[in-house]
């Protein structure tokens, strides 16, 4: 009998862990159990973003701000396809530091859920803690400004609380490149992992089968994807223009 149960919490944690696979079109070649559980999928993590303000943002030097801004929109936005459960925090934002960033009250209009703070750290911060924790995820990605500081105090912390800590560089942004660089290798010398915001959203994706999402994973490519956006908007367009027009090809 108590091999029975220990099955049945077995198969029960298996179905939760997996849930976000029901999400994929029938395809036997599939099989997502395979996939290393370090990475990422859509009910595996929370979303920590801090501080992405104005005057936070104008210190930046280690990448251009339209591209910080860029990655910004591109985390938002994945994390709002797919309901990953987001933190979002500003540190003295009405007397000094401003509202984060357009690109982030697009897809997170409710300002009166951000957390304001006094301290640097905002896992010193216990609102923002009890706001994770109850989350109940135990991967935390995180972004912020600056990254050696904000986001450097916010990772290391939740490291040694037991979290599993992703840092997405891109969408992160320190006073200099060195102030940057220092940090991350800082971080990941403590076990922390670099992920980039792109990679946030295949990695959560993963497969095109997953029709459902497929349009929309396309549309946030081709708005935030760079390069790649750009390739994808070059095909789809040239195939609309041929199905159009298909005696001049």
């Amino acid at each position: 009998m108590r091999k029975l149960s220990l099955s049945i919490v077995a198969l029960f944690v298996s179905m939760v862990a997996f849930a976000q696979w029901d999400m994929y079109n029938p395809n036997p070649n599939n099989d997502p159990e395979n996939a290393s559980k370090e990475l990422l999928n859509p009910t595996n993590h929370t979303l920590l973003m801090i501080d992405h303000e104005s005057q936070m943002a104008f210190a930046v030097e280690s990448q251009p701000i339209e591209e910080l801004r860029n990655n910004t929109g591109l985390l938002s936005a994945t994390a709002t396809l797919y309901g990953v459960p987001t933190v979002i925090t500003t540190v003295a934002e009405k007397s000094f530091s401003g509202p984060v960033f357009p690109e982030i009250r697009e897809y997170f209009p409710d300002e009166k859920e951000y957390i304001d703070r006094t301290t640097m750290n905002s896992w010193e911060d216990k609102r923002v803690v009890k706001a994770v924790g109850d989350i109940g995820k135990k991967k935390l990605v995180i972004a912020g400004l600056w990254t050696e500081v904000c986001t450097l105090s916010a990772a290391l912390s939740a490291l040694e609380d037991g979290y599993d800590v992703y840092v997405v560089t891109d969408a992160s942004g320190g006073t200099s490149q060195e102030a940057h660089d220092m940090a991350i290798t800082r971080m990941i010398q403590a076990g922390v992992k670099p992920i980039t915001s792109l990679q946030y959203l295949l990695e959560i994706h993963r497969d095109w089968a997953r029709s459902d999402k497929y349009l929309d994973v396309v549309k946030i490519s081709k708005r935030y994807g760079g390069a790649y956006g750009l390739g994808i908007d070059y095909i789809k367009t040239m195939q609309t223009w041929m199905k159009e027009n298909p005696s001049d090809h």
